[in-house]
């Protein structure tokens, strides 16, 4: 991090650790919200401040985590990307409810986002595919992700393939991979306080709107 990085951060540090979570109003939008909290962790200079570790669980209840990037978030929720046939995407065929925890420390500050998980249109996943580095295009043509590989070898002899198959050509959006979205159903913040008395703020989708309590830390 750079020296103004460093007093960005502890100047957010300051006004949420000193100051708190002080708003309790329903009529608040925790979407809102969050992209000011999510703001600040930009302007911190944090690394990846859309890293966000995403839970996902089999028919069963089984549950399993990562690590993912968010992509996007709007009023209608959470986006992120995968192939449809990784375990996360056989996972949400399965099951398509989701948890989200984005934690962002030096702000002593975490989110969490929870509820139904759907894929994005085509139109939007090919939109953010060809914004794509084209490496990482054919990367996900070659990669079967969360399939057992035999090698390194045939990994890298897939993606010589499909190199070479668009070569002088763009790289189309394969059929097997795409976006989905996190429509929140909850969304809790969590702002770290002196003497471990935290402030949390839990939100709740209701017919009219958003409810919103003060939980105990």
């Amino acid at each position: 991090m750079s020296l103004l990085s460093n007093i960005r951060a502890i100047l957010t540090l300051g006004r949420g650790v000193v100051k708190g979570v002080t708003r309790l109003s329903a009529g608040e939008d925790p979407i809102a919200m969050f992209e000011g909290w999510f703001d600040d962790a930009k302007r911190s200079g944090i690394l990846l401040p859309e890293r966000v570790c995403l839970a996902t669980a089999t028919a069963d209840g089984a549950p399993s985590a990562r690590m993912m990037l968010l992509k996007g978030v709007d009023e209608r929720g959470f986006v992120f990307f995968t192939n449809y046939g990784s375990r996360k995407g056989d996972e949400l065929t399965e099951n398509p409810q989701a948890a989200l925890v984005f934690h962002w420390p030096i702000l002593e500050r975490q989110v969490r986002v929870e509820g139904p998980v759907a894929k994005i249109t085509a139109e939007e996943s090919d939109a953010y595919f060809q914004s794509r580095a084209r490496g990482s295009r054919i990367g996900a043509w070659a990669s079967r992700q969360s399939r057992p590989l035999e090698g390194r070898e045939e990994l890298e002899r897939g993606f010589a393939e499909i190199a070479a198959r668009y070569r002088g050509s763009e790289v189309p959006l394969p059929d097997f991979w795409g976006g989905y979205r996190v429509a929140p159903e909850r969304i809790e913040f969590w702002q770290g306080r002196i003497n471990r008395l935290h402030d949390r703020l839990r939100y709740e989708r209701t017919e009219t709107g958003w409810a919103v309590v003060r939980l105990y830390p």
